[in-house]
C-alpha cells in the first residue's frame, strides 16, 4: 500500500480563495484532514469558517470563478482529484463521493415528484427507468419514510423538513458511496426529528462501511456521533484529534470559546420564587385553532384549549415538535390566524376580536422577531429604511427628523454601529441580520416581543450572543418573551418558565429548573432525553 491509499480520502494543505468586489477572500488556508473507510470526522466551526469549501472541493463544486484553489491536492484513494477530467469527477459524484445538502427545499426540485427524483440518481447511471423506480422505492422505504409507496409520486413541499432530509438521504446512498458529506443536515430540524436522522445515518454507515464527513457548528451532534473532530476558524484548522480528548481537553482558545459558548450546560436563569409572580400581562383562556379536514372526519385541532399566562418581565418558552402548534399559537396571538374558540387579552385588550383602538395597541406593544431574517427583512430597504417603518406606520410615536439618531442608537444598542444604517440586509452575516430584526422589534417600545425560532439557525457562538442580548434588553427595558424554540438547551439558559406543546396541547408547564430536572409527562421526558446535550442528566 502507497501512502497516496493509506486513507479513503485526503486533503492536504488545501488554500482556496475567492475574488470579491471588496477584494480577496482567503477562505481556507493550507487545511488538511482525512478519513478513512467506516470512519465519522466531524468539521466544526461558525458560518465563514471554511468547513463546507474543503467538502466542495473534493466533489468539484467550487465556483471558478470567483473562486481559485491556490495550493493543495484533493485525494480519493490515492488519486488527486484537483487534476481529474471533468468527465472523472462527473463519474465519481454520486457513485463514490455523495453529500447530503443543509437547505432541503433548495437542493430538491420542486416540479418533480420526490421518486422520480431519487430515481434520477439511477437512471443517469444506465439504470431502465422500471427498475429504478423499483430501486428507488426500496431506498425510500429504508429510510423510514412514511407511506413510501403512496407518497411516491408526491412534491417536495408536500413533505415536512425531517422528511425531506430521509429523501436527500436516500439519493446520497442510491449508488452506495464510500464517503456521504452532510453538511449541516439537521440545523433547522426539531431534537427527536434530529436524534432519528442521526441514527439513520450511522445505520448506514455500520450497513455500508462508508466513511462520513459532518459538517456542522452543533456540538452536540459532534460528541454524540462522530470519531474524530477538525475545529475550524478563519478559514485554518486549529485543533484535531479524537472527540473525546478535544471536547474535554481543548487546547486552542477558539475551541474553548466555542465549548464554553454551548447553553444548556451553565445555571439556570434566576427565577422569581416559587408563588411570587407579577400581575399578567397577557393571560390564554381554552385557546383554540381548527382547520377543516378534506374528509368529514372533525376539524384538525392545531391548538385544543391551551392556557397560560405572561407575567411582566418574564420569558415564556414554548417547546415542541413540528406540528406541535407552537407557531400557531403565535400567529393566532398576533392575529394572523382566526381563532376557533377560547379567550386571550393583553392587559384590558380583547386580542381575539380586538377593537379599532385595541388593534392599534396591540401592534405596539407585541412585536415579533422571525426565525429567517433574510425572509423577513426587506432586501430592497436600507437598514435605517427598516427600522424606522414602524414609525411611518404610527406617526405619532416618533418625529421624522428623529428617526435617523433613533435608528442609530438602537443599532448601538443591539451589537451594531449607525454606520450599518445605509447598508442593506445581504451585507450583513445572518447573525448580524438577526439583530436587525431586533433592533426593528424595539422601535415601537413594546412591552411583549414574540421569538419563533430567533437563533435556531445561528450559530453556537452567535447564538450565545443574541441571547446575551436579549437578557440584557429584558433587564433595560422590562420586557417580555414568547421564546418558540425546538432548541431545548437555548430554552434552559434563557426561559423562566416552560410550556411542553404536543399536537395542539400544553402537556406540562412550570418553572425551567423544575421541567428539565424533573420531567412529570412522559413525552417531556422523551423530548429531553432526546437533545445530545441534555440527555445524559435526564432520568428515564
Amino acid at each position: 500500500m502507497t501512502r497516496n491509499d493509506q486513507h479513503l480520502v485526503e486533503i492536504r494543505n488545501l488554500s482556496v480563495e475567492f475574488h470579491t468586489q471588496e477584494g480577496t477572500v482567503q477562505a481556507v488556508r493550507n487545511v488538511s484532514w482525512h478519513i478513512d473507510r467506516g470512519e465519522t470526522l466531524a468539521i466544526l466551526g461558525e458560518s465563514g469558517s471554511g468547513k463546507s469549501v474543503s467538502s466542495s472541493a473534493l466533489m468539484g463544486l467550487i465556483d471558478i470563478p470567483p473562486g481559485r484553489i491556490t495550493s493543495g491536492e484533493v485525494l480519493y484513494r490515492g488519486e488527486d482529484l484537483l487534476k481529474a477530467s471533468y468527465e472523472r469527477q462527473r463519474a465519481l459524484n454520486g457513485s463514490k463521493i455523495a453529500m447530503i445538502f443543509q437547505d432541503t427545499l433548495a437542493a430538491l426540485n420542486p416540479v418533480y415528484p420526490v421518486g422520480w427524483q431519487v430515481a434520477e440518481t439511477f437512471r443517469a447511471h444506465g439504470v431502465d427507468r422500471q427498475k429504478a423506480n423499483a430501486r428507488a422505492l426500496d431506498l425510500l422505504e429504508r429510510v423510514e419514510l412514511p407511506n413510501a409507496r403512496a407518497r411516491f409520486n408526491d412534491y417536495p413541499h408536500q413533505f415536512s423538513g425531517g422528511q425531506r432530509q430521509r429523501i436527500m438521504i436516500a439519493m446520497a446512498i442510491a449508488l452506495d458511496p464510500d464517503l456521504l458529506i452532510a453538511d449541516e443536515p439537521t440545523t433547522a430540524l426539531d431534537v427527536s426529528v434530529q436524534t432519528r436522522i442521526l441514527r439513520l445515518l450511522k445505520e448506514l454507515q455500520r450497513e455500508r462501511g462508508m466513511g462520513l464527513l459532518m459538517i456542522t457548528h452543533d456540538l452536540g451532534i459532534v460528541e454524540g456521533l462522530a470519531d474524530r473532530v477538525a475545529v475550524m476558524n478563519g478559514g485554518e484548522i486549529v485543533e484535531t484529534g479524537p472527540v473525546n480528548q478535544v471536547f474535554n481537553a481543548p487546547r486552542h482558545a477558539y475551541t474553548r470559546n466555542l465549548l464554553n459558548a454551548v447553553p444548556g450546560k451553565h445555571s439556570f436563569p434566576a427565577s422569581a420564587p416559587e408563588g411570587v409572580r407579577a400581575e399578567p400581562l397577557i393571560a390564554v383562556k381554552d385557546l383554540s385553532k381548527g382547520y377543516p379536514s378534506a374528509s368529514r372526519s372533525p376539524a384538525i385541532m392545531a391548538l385544543d384549549k391551551v392556557s397560560f399566562t405572561l407575567a411582566r418581565g418574564e420569558t415564556l418558552g414554548v417547546v415542541g415538535e413540528s406540528g406541535s402548534g407552537k407557531s400557531t399559537l403565535a400567529r393566532t396571538l398576533l392575529g394572523l390566524e382566526r381563532a376557533s374558540g377560547g379567550t386571550a387579552s393583553y392587559r384590558d385588550c380583547d386580542m381575539l376580536r380586538p377593537t379599532e383602538a385595541d388593534r392599534t395597541i396591540l401592534q405596539r406593544q407585541i412585536q415579533m422577531v422571525f426565525q429567517d431574517p433574510t425572509a423577513s427583512l426587506n432586501p430592497r430597504m436600507t437598514v435605517e429604511e427598516i427600522i424606522s417603518e414602524p414609525w411611518a406606520i404610527h406617526r405619532d410615536v416618533l418625529p421624522k427628523k428623529e428617526w435617523k439618531g433613533r435608528v442609530g442608537a438602537l443599532l448601538e444598542q443591539v451589537g451594531l454601529t449607525k454606520e450599518h444604517a445605509q447598508r442593506y440586509p445581504h451585507q450583513f452575516s445572518g447573525g448580524q441580520r438577526q439583530r436587525i430584526a431586533i433592533a426593528r422589534a424595539l422601535a415601537l417600545r413594546p412591552d411583549v416581543i414574540i421569538c419563533d425560532e430567533a437563533v435556531s439557525s445561528l450559530d453556537v457562538s452567535v447564538q450565545a450572543q443574541i441571547i446575551a442580548l436579549l437578557k440584557n434588553l429584558k433587564d433595560e427595558h422590562g420586557l417580555s418573551y414568547i421564546f418558540i424554540a425546538h432548541d431545548l438547551p437555548v430554552v434552559r439558559s434563557f426561559a423562566d418558565r416552560v410550556l411542553v406543546m404536543r399536537k395542539g396541547q400544553i402537556v406540562e408547564q412550570g418553572r425551567t429548573d423544575s421541567l428539565f430536572t424533573d420531567p412529570q409527562h412522559p413525552y417531556t421526558r422523551e423530548l429531553l432525553q432526546s437533545d445530545p446535550v441534555l440527555g445524559s442528566h435526564v432520568a428515564a
